[in-house]
């Protein structure tokens, strides 16, 4: 139960500041181009890599930190720096098939799920 608390706080505030950097891209005038989940997918891409290199090194983060810095406030901030993360795992560990196969599908049938939730709506 702690450990939902922390993601839960985490993610919270990871989203609320998801929330406010794309809604400042806006208010500048970036209609066109989605330059506020861009920029918070990259951000979260860096901080993620950031803080599990910190946590690995010397143990320099607590467990308790380390899930809510990951899975919660970057979860939360965008989920696809765990996406980008867990392909960097894959690369690491030489699994170039799982790799490949993941990050194909994942934008595929990602795409795809978008497609079919918006067409289901006709059907209502």
């Amino acid at each position: 139960m702690k450990t939902a608390l922390i993601v839960f706080a985490g993610s919270g505030f990871g989203g609320v500041l998801r929330y406010a950097v794309q809604k400042k891209f806006v208010d500048v005038g970036f209609i066109n181009f989605p330059a506020g989940t861009f920029t918070v997918n990259i951000i979260g891409c860096f901080l993620i890599g950031l803080f599990n290199a910190i946590a690995d090194k010397n143990n320099m983060m607590s467990p308790d930190w380390r899930i809510a810095l990951t899975t919660g406030f970057c979860g939360g901030f965008t989920t696809f720096s765990t996406f980008a993360n867990e392909n960097m795992n894959l690369l690491r560990n030489g699994n170039y098939l799982l790799f490949s196969i993941y990050t194909i599908s994942s934008f595929v049938v990602g795409v795809a799920a978008v497609l079919l939730g918006s067409g289901m709506v006709k059907f209502l």
